[in-house]
């Protein structure tokens, strides 16, 4: 395999957001995506719709996750693929395809990274498994946009898991589809709905300690999304735990639909059209940054000097023991900034981390762990690379104020 100026380890919004903007710039990227297809959790673990990106300033509405993002979203409305923020997944896989062809982006499908070499602070190389063996990726820079800090972890670069407390990560969740269902029907029986269910919950009838029923309508008629299966107490870097949640988690599906089939209006011809083919992870691993990201600089709505991506996404936390979920809502017109340093891990020169699993404690990743924001934070992450590449220096030494101006001119909001 040749080498490359860059190569991106996921390829989630996030990864494909960075492979695109180094692209830009002129780099040669690689992305390698242990899937057979680009979107991430929006594909792989039906993470369905976009939560809020905008907030509004005098009556107007100005959104925050803008560059890439939008351009993926602008794509999809043109499809016919999106009814409000909610999204066709197949319609994704197949826009984001074209996005990173046009860009001369290559791509590894199949490929799950498993080790990193490192020597004095540089990653040179990482290995993956494919179907034919081993295959090393060479690369002058990398991007870890794998969601649980894979290959920071790999690189021996420190991570914390979950909460300071405990290190308990925020539920798992199965998202799953049911088809044929009389929506209006359905939507109006949803007050009994949770009325049962929360008679059924405190009596402790269920295995599901989710605390309502949660559920989006899709653009295709007669589907429902449901997002509402919770499995606690499990790390979702552990190959034990996360095999056990996704056992526990198919329980839990069967179990709430045989429940609302009995309890709502709607369903009598509907059927379990489709379980995501991987559970969702809202929390596992964080890496340790020049700069960590607090709770507090969120609820502050602090402006830093080195931002490269804004956010104002309610701090929700589903409680990583069982019932309940908390939020905090930002007020109206007002949005925290991100670091680029939040961006760059400890111990390494040549990395730099977008997604998930920046530099933050427990209640800001609540916040920013959305896919409109993650996106950004790729795109900032691979214009930086890109502009490592033309500079020859380390990911530390990017001139942060022409890396804000370029993403600014590429029309991204970096909110400074």
């Amino acid at each position: 395999m040749k080498r490359y100026d860059l190569a991106v380890i996921g390829g989630g919004f996030a990864g494909v957001a960075a492979a695109l903007a180094a692209a830009r710039e002129g780099a040669s990227v690689l992305i390698v995506e242990k899937s057979n297809c680009l979107g991430g959790a929006a594909v792989n673990c039906l993470v369905n719709p976009f939560m809020a990106y905008w907030t509004r300033v005098d009556g107007v509405r100005v959104d925050l996750s803008m560059g890439i993002f939008k351009a993926i979203h602008d794509r999809m409305k043109a499809r016919g693929a999106m009814m409000a923020e909610t999204f066709l997944e197949e319609e994704l896989k197949m826009i984001l395809n074209d996005m990173v062809e046009e860009a001369h982006v290559d791509l590894l499908y199949h490929a799950y990274i498993f080790e990193a070499e490192k020597c004095d602070g540089q990653i040179t190389s990482v290995k993956v498994a494919t179907k034919s063996g081993v295959v090393s990726v060479e690369a002058d820079y990398f991007i870890d946009a794998t969601g649980d800090a894979q290959l920071a972890y790999l690189a021996g670069c420190p991570t914390v898991l979950g909460r300071e407390a405990d290190h308990l990560c925020q539920p798992m969740t199965l998202c799953f589809r049911l088809g044929n269902v009389d929506a209006e029907r359905f939507y109006a029986s949803r007050e009994r709905l949770q009325e049962a269910h929360q008679r059924a919950l405190a009596a402790g009838e269920l295995i599901n300690p989710r605390e309502d029923v949660l559920v989006f309508k899709t653009p295709v008629k007669n589907v429902l999304h449901f997002n509402t299966t919770r499995v606690v107490k499990r790390n979702p870097t552990d190959p034990e735990d996360v095999t056990a949640a996704e056992v526990l988690a198919r329980k839990q599906v069967r179990e709430i639909y045989d429940f609302m089939k009995r309890h709502a209006d709607g369903l009598e011809d509907s059927f379990l059209m489709m379980t995501a083919a991987e559970i969702g992870v809202r929390e596992s691993r964080m890496i340790v940054g020049d700069y960590v990201l607090t709770e507090q600089d969120c609820r502050n709505c602090v402006k830093f000097e080195d931002a490269i991506a804004a956010c104002n996404y309610d701090i929700d936390i589903h409680n990583p023991e069982g019932t309940g979920t908390s939020h905090y809502y930002f007020p109206e017109g007002t949005y925290y900034t991100i670091p680029y340093r939040s961006l760059i891990p400890l111990e390494a020169e040549n990395l730099l981390v977008a997604g998930r699993c920046i530099s933050s404690d427990h209640g800001a990743q609540a916040s920013y762990r959305i896919m409109p924001t993650v996106c950004c934070l790729g795109e900032a992450a691979g214009t930086a690379a890109g502009l490592a590449v033309r500079a020859h220096c380390t990911v530390r030494e990017v001139d942060v104020k022409i890396l804000q101006r370029v993403l600014t001119h590429n029309g991204a909001f970096v909110g400074v």
